[in-house]
């Protein structure tokens, strides 16, 4: 939404981000309006309001939970200005959560549904260097405990084809994600875009972007491999078109969707059709 930051980016932890994550933030979808206020008094002024008549506001881009509680509050006060508004979705990195912060959240949920995303990307640690995320899957673990613990819902984002992953990486991940009290997942494909440490790797040769073809067969092997009582948000990520470098089928959310459920669908399979517990 706005005036949020990372502490991989800002120097606490490091500078630049998550090597696939450029300037405008890893939702990459930026409203250049003014205050948080505005933003969402002018949504309500647009056609899109008029397809639903109860809304959740989302923060995405970046670390929205990075702030001291003062300010957080302020923030998320800024939004809520609407009676169609009836949930708080923040998008956060595990290491930015605490006690304190799943109070104030834990304080909106007598009004509205909250809901916390964080993002994993991967299981491996080793990975997880590789792609400058600042922070391990223990702390992961740390940050959906606090969260469980005051009735929060959990989101956990993963990505496929990250540098160095292989299919036990991936195997790994959903695993990790079974055995987490989450509500839900989003799954993404791994996208370069411009000004970024992975656009620098692409362009040198020194990452290979999945084809199409890899990442509806993995995403059949982790939905499978899910618990079935686990929400799937999404199955693809909204690449900025006007500054992705690849893959170029991800400009085509339908081709990920089509050729997934003919697939799913061609088999006979079903989400957790594979779990063991």
């Amino acid at each position: 939404m706005d005036g949020f930051t990372c502490p991989n980016r800002d120097g606490k932890l490091g500078l630049g981000g998550c090597i696939y994550c450029s300037e405008r933030g890893s939702g990459e979808l930026i409203n250049s309006l003014g205050s948080i206020t505005e933003q969402v008094k002018h949504y309500f002024t647009t056609y899109k309001a008029q397809r639903a008549n109860k809304f959740i506001v989302y923060f995405q881009n970046f670390t929205n939970t990075y702030d001291t509680i003062e300010r957080l509050k302020e923030k998320y006060d800024a939004a809520l200005v609407d009676d169609r508004i009836v949930g708080l979705e923040i998008g956060t990195r595990p290491d930015c959560i605490n006690e304190e912060i799943a109070k104030l959240l834990k304080s909106y949920t007598d009004k509205y549904y909250v809901c916390v995303e964080l993002g994993l990307q991967t299981s491996s640690n080793e990975i997880g260097k590789i792609i400058n995320r600042g922070y391990t899957s223990e702390q992961f673990t740390k940050a959906v405990e606090i969260l469980n613990k005051y009735d929060i819902d959990v989101v956990a984002h993963i990505m496929v084809g990250l540098p160095n992953e292989t299919k036990e990486d991936i195997k790994n991940t959903v695993n990790f994600i079974n055995k987490h009290k989450l509500q839900g997942i989003k799954i993404h494909s791994t996208y370069v875009v411009e000004n970024t440490v992975l656009a620098n790797m692409y362009k040198k040769g020194k990452y290979t972007a999945l084809e199409l073809d890899d990442y509806i067969e993995t995403l059949i092997d982790i939905i499978t491999h899910l618990k079935p009582e686990l929400v799937i948000y999404r199955i693809s990520g909204d690449a900025p078109k006007d500054i992705l470098v690849a893959p170029y089928w991800n400009k085509h959310k339908m081709w990920i969707l089509h050729g997934f459920e003919k697939r799913f669908r061609a088999r006979d399979l079903w989400q957790g059709k594979f779990y063991n517990s």
